[in-house]
Order: structure tokens, then C-alpha cells, then sequence
């Protein structure tokens, strides 16, 4: 009988911010649990195919400055998601593809040249404790992994195993997708297709609205104005939501409002007037009014739009 020693990868440089994320943990609303997971998800279902991994299996999410780790097995990994100069050991690497990292060999995603997250994927998953049946890290609860500092170890899956299933000891969600995982989303080898067409970073962000369930709580120019008027990405946003800057938006109601759930791509109206869309470390409740619910396709795009992205809302 033979034993497998455990394998990590070491964080030389955690960047801006680095979080573990997979498809998340949806089905807990009900409980105060947001979704988390990777904020651009088709990047990370991409990023874990061309591994040979499961689409949900856990990946590493930066934002911005990239980030360097260092596996202790030799492992196929890719970078995709925002472009940005890799490197092993030094060494200009392809990025959008897989390639063999030697044991003991850093691997650095740079700086975000295009986009503002990108995504590494490495063949076998990555195998932090599960929580409620996902290995992703949710800032605003403090749910899953913590974000990576210089030094952390976060355990590899076996690249001859399934990836990114959850331990029969751990507590498994109600939606938790590995209960529907067939044979064919099993780890496999690396796909050999030649290059994929990776979507660029938007120059211009359009989400399409639909409208409720307090939009009439606005006024009629107020929402002409939502649907008409540029607005920009605010610096100030982060996983839990996109802020905007642009017009205010003016309520035809002012009393309090009482607390009530909200969901990914809600449009939250602070007291300045400014939308917020809500992404996916979202609270589960909030008591501002949501003049209208962003479609969740199409917020792939929200997750790589920099600041000073213009940004239009258009009724879907």
C-alpha cells in the first residue's frame, strides 16, 4: 500500500489582495451565508479546464498587482483572467496556457496590464478546509480561507483525483454542484486545443436592469437617469460591491426602510444616490431601497472593469 505525501503551494507574494475561491456557496441565504466565489466566473471555470480540473475546482483570485507562489511538487498550472506578465523562476512564461511549474520553482502573475483579476488554476485544485461545502473565501463574513499573506501554505489536490470535491466529513451545502458533478467533469490531462479566445477587459461596462423591487421608491428623472446617464467604477469598489460615480439618484421616498434580503447584482441606493451592485460577498440583507437587479451574466465583466471604467445601466 502505497501513501501520498502532502503537497502545498507557498505564498512568496500575496499582491494587493489574493483569495482562494471556487463556484461558491449558494443555498445558504436563508441562514445570513452569502455566495462568495470567484467574481469573474467564467474565467475561473476556463482557467480550471485547461488544468484538467472540474469547472468548480478552487482557484487562486487576485486583484490587480498579481501575485508569486512556489509549489513543493512539480505542478501544470495556468494564469488567465486579467492579462498579466508570467514568469517561472524569472522566466517569461505564456499566459492563457498551461505550464509545468518544477517543484520549487516560483510562479508570478504580475501586475494586471489588461483587467483587474486574474486567475490561477494548477492541476489537482487547491484543498483548504471546505465551510458549508466551498473552499471560497468571503471577505465580508470572514467564511473560508483567509486572504493570502507572504509565507501561507495552501494545500494542492492530487492531480490524479477529482478536484475540488468536498471530504465526506465536511458540511455540504444544498445547491452544492459536486453532487451533480458527472463523469466528464472529472481531472483529466490538459487541454491540448490549441489557444483559447480569452474576453478582454471591458473598455466600456454595460449591465442590463431589470428594475424593482423598490424602484418606486424614485423618482420618474431618477430613473430616466439611471438608464440614460455615464457613470464610472469607483475606486472604493471591492468583492462585496461595484460603486459608482455619476449622478444621484433622487427617492420620491425618504422614511426608513426595513431591512429586507437582496440578491447578487441588486442595485443598492445609499444615501448619497450612487448605485452599488452587489457582488458576490454581498450581505444577504440590506436597508437601502434596489431600484433594479443586474443579470448575473453579465457580471463576469463587472469583476475586470478598473476604475474609471464609464459604466452604463440599460433596461433589460
Amino acid at each position: 500500500m502505497t501513501s501520498t505525501l502532502a503537497a502545498y503551494l507557498h505564498v512568496v507574494r500575496p499582491g494587493a489582495l489574493t483569495t482562494v475561491q471556487d463556484a461558491g456557496r449558494p443555498g445558504w441565504a436563508h441562514l445570513g451565508v452569502g455566495r462568495s466565489g470567484a467574481l469573474d466566473a467564467p474565467a475561473a471555470r476556463l482557467v480550471n479546464r485547461l488544468v484538467g480540473n472540474p469547472p468548480g475546482a478552487a482557484v487562486l483570485e487576485t486583484t490587480l498587482t498579481g501575485c508569486a507562489v512556489r509549489p513543493d511538487r512539480s505542478v501544470v498550472a495556468v494564469v488567465g483572467g486579467a492579462g498579466c506578465p508570467v514568469r517561472v523562476d524569472g522566466r517569461p512564461v505564456a499566459w492563457g496556457e498551461p505550464v509545468r511549474v518544477p517543484a520549487g520553482a516560483v510562479l508570478e502573475a504580475g501586475p494586471a496590464v489588461t483587467g483587474l483579476r486574474s486567475y490561477l488554476a494548477f492541476a489537482g485544485g487547491l484543498e483548504p478546509d471546505a465551510v458549508l461545502g466551498s473552499r471560497s473565501a468571503d471577505l465580508l463574513s470572514g467564511l473560508g480561507p483567509a486572504p493570502l499573506g507572504a509565507g501561507d501554505t495552501v494545500p494542492l489536490g492530487d492531480p490524479a483525483k477529482p478536484s475540488g470535491r468536498v471530504e465526506s466529513g465536511d458540511l455540504v451545502g444544498p445547491s452544492d454542484p459536486e453532487k451533480r458533478r458527472g463523469p466528464a467533469e472529472r481531472c483529466g490531462p490538459p487541454s491540448a486545443a490549441g489557444p483559447v479566445p480569452w474576453p478582454g477587459a471591458p473598455v466600456e461596462l454595460v449591465l442590463p436592469v431589470h428594475l424593482g423591487p423598490r424602484h418606486d421608491w424614485f423618482t420618474a428623472p431618477a430613473l430616466r437617469t439611471l438608464l440614460t446617464a455615464d457613470y464610472r467604477v469607483s475606486p472604493h469598489s471591492n468583492r462585496i460591491g461595484l460603486r459608482t460615480e455619476g449622478p444621484a439618484l433622487e427617492r420620491s421616498r425618504t422614511e426608513e426602510l426595513p431591512s429586507e434580503g437582496v440578491v447578487l447584482g441588486a442595485i443598492q441606493v445609499p444615501p448619497d444616490g450612487r448605485p452599488v451592485v452587489f457582488l458576490h460577498d454581498h450581505p444577504t440583507t440590506g436597508g437601502y431601497p434596489v431600484v433594479g437587479v443586474v443579470a448575473e451574466r453579465a457580471l463576469a465583466g463587472a469583476a475586470q472593469a478598473v476604475p474609471g471604467t464609464r459604466l452604463r445601466f440599460v433596461r433589460s
